[in-house]
């Protein structure tokens, strides 16, 4: 476990270096990090996931986490969570939120994409491009803010199931 929460350690420093070397967006028009700045911290756990398709191998499905939201939108963070498989799991990430969809402040669009740890032993082949229990990941999510601290979402989690997530922001 220690060499999972190191190598979270080093992806979030990575894809902060790499996401900080990308080009300022035209919105953006001081010389800043896209996850520099004012911003806030949000906790996020999920209760419930429903699988697309019934394996008797399925077993429930937690996760918690933490990500640290910019003003810009962008955002980075790290969740643990319990597999369809039972094993401990992780995901360390960084996307963005895009918020007002469809003219409507409360309702918008979040995309991650970071590394996935967990899928070991006779799953190891549940998800892509799995070596030694690491693999790339990616989610995309439709969500609503309740209020200013709270909201929540459906998580994508690729061709598997959706995930109810709901969270609370520390502003």
């Amino acid at each position: 476990m220690r060499a999972f929460f190191t190598s979270c350690a080093a992806v979030c420093t990575l894809l902060t270096g790499l996401f900080a070397s990308l080009p300022a967006s035209a919105q953006q028009q001081e010389d800043t990090s896209r996850f520099d700045g004012p911003g806030h911290w949000r906790l996020v756990a999920s209760p419930y996931t429903h699988h697309f398709h019934y394996s008797a191998e399925h077993r429930y499905v937690w996760a918690i986490g933490a990500e640290r939201q910019a003003d810009t939108g962008w955002l980075v963070g790290a969740s643990y969570f319990s597999n369809s498989f039972g094993q401990p799991s992780g995901y360390v990430y960084a996307g963005e939120r895009y918020t007002g969809l469809l003219h409507l402040a409360p309702l918008y669009f979040q995309w991650t994409a970071g590394i996935l740890y967990g899928y070991k032993g006779q799953y190891k082949d549940k998800v892509p491009l799995n070596y030694g229990g690491f693999s790339p990941g990616a989610v995309v999510s439709l969500g609503w803010q309740l209020n200013r601290e709270s909201g929540m979402q459906l998580n994508l989690l690729g061709d598997a199931g959706v995930m109810l997530q709901l969270s609370h922001d520390f502003h």
